[in-house]
């Protein structure tokens, strides 16, 4: 599966979560050199931060292991260009 297909599908995991509203997943470089996937959220309105051990339960019955976040960070938007696309570069400088 295209790297492209493999961030969909744990996007769509994300937003499974109840207080998800929105997610993008990207590459993110770790302090050994590797890099690992990190996801940003936005939340539904009233909703509470899961915490990042909660994301991972519960992604962990619907992902292989290598597919889950490394990192969460919630976030008030996503940036999105004017066709409501996200705009994955501005979240790697992140």
């Amino acid at each position: 599966m295209p790297a492209s297909g493999r961030r969909l599908e744990v996007e769509n995991a994300l937003v499974e979560h109840a207080s998800i509203l929105e997610a993008a997943v990207v590459g993110h470089e770790a302090a050994d050199g590797s890099v690992r996937p990190k996801a940003f959220v936005v939340l539904k309105d009233g909703a509470s931060a899961p915490s990042n051990e909660e994301l991972r339960a519960f992604l962990q019955p619907k992902l292989a292991g290598y597919k889950i976040p490394y990192w969460f960070e919630v976030v008030p938007s996503l940036p999105k260009t004017a066709t409501g696309k996200i705009q994955r570069f501005k979240l790697r400088s992140h």
